[in-house]
């Protein structure tokens, strides 16, 4: 019989995330909501010939030539916004793949953005998942992020993984297979997007900051990068929808608000993979972000 290594078996159990990962959602908000056909809730926006759709599911890639972006075809002022997604794998430094809410083209150069971003990678590293809100960004350097970055417990460029962001007007919750990774709460209207917005999804070239803050560039010797997305389910208000409007929510309260148990599980994400907490960063100017204080 093989004899494993003392220091091997100590990391083992020492381990928290070999404890309990991957963890168990204790509610699953995904489930109350119907897949959408692509074709009735989105349209190419950019990079047609980099598009295409097979048995609803959807495949958009980068090479030197374009990258390639969809749209929804409605605005929303809330709702749950989820797709099934898997990433491309080896060399994607410098790439990203994007799942996000915005109202850019409403608003150019004061838009309002929630996003989901897989920071491509080099070899043997992970993907980061960024998250991201901002609010009426100016665009021209001066943008105030607000990212928290992860690495996930799974590869996700093995299987698909359902990725989604749950907005309400009092909180913005992002989940990944129905796990709440990240909840941000509305402290006052200017931290707030407030404003109805599009939901998106691209891949394109961000060499200049995707990979270790520009370190690494998008190489096309290894083109083309691919993303399939599938299992769109979109649940909410439109822009167009009364007042009356449900609001989706990501437990079982009526309020809308996690659970004990989804807390924790967040909270435990947190702890073990989340690798950049801007709240957190001493070189940011949070006289900028009060959300950050208390």
């Amino acid at each position: 019989m093989a004899l494993i290594p003392l220091f091997a078996i100590l990391f083992f159990v020492a381990s928290p995330s070999n404890a309990y990962w991957p963890p168990s959602p204790s509610y699953r908000p995904s489930s109350k909501f119907r897949p959408v056909n692509f074709y009735k809730g989105f349209r190419n926006l950019w990079g047609p010939q980099h598009q295409s759709i097979d048995q609803n599911a959807l495949t958009i890639w980068l090479d030197r030539t374009s990258g390639s972006g969809f749209k929804s075809v409605r605005p929303f002022r809330s709702g749950y916004f989820g797709a099934s997604i898997k990433l491309h794998p080896g060399y994607t430094a410098g790439v990203i793949t994007a799942f996000y809410l915005s109202n850019n083209e409403a608003h150019p150069g004061f838009h309002d953005e929630v996003d989901i971003e897989f920071l491509g990678t080099t070899f043997g590293k992970p993907y980061t998942l960024q998250t991201n809100v901002y609010i009426r960004g100016s665009g021209d350097g001066t943008i105030i992020g607000r990212e928290m970055k992860f690495h996930l417990w799974f590869d996700p460029t093995q299987n698909f993984h359902h990725y989604a962001i749950l907005w309400r007007p009092k909180e913005i919750i992002f989940l990944v297979d129905d796990i709440p990774i990240r909840r941000y709460p509305r402290k006052s209207a200017e931290t707030f997007p407030l404003r109805p917005m599009w939901l998106y999804g691209s891949i394109w070239d961000a060499s200049s900051w995707a990979t270790e803050d520009g370190k690494y560039k998008a190489d096309y010797r290894y083109q083309p990068f691919v993303a399939k997305y599938t299992n769109f389910k979109v649940g909410g208000c439109s822009a167009y929808a009364s007042r009356w409007c449900r609001l989706a929510s990501a437990s079982p309260y009526r309020s809308g608000g996690l659970t004990r148990r989804q807390y924790w599980t967040m909270r435990s994400v947190q702890k073990y993979h989340m690798v950049y907490n801007y709240c957190q960063d001493p070189k940011r100017d949070h006289r900028l972000t009060p959300e950050c204080w208390g």
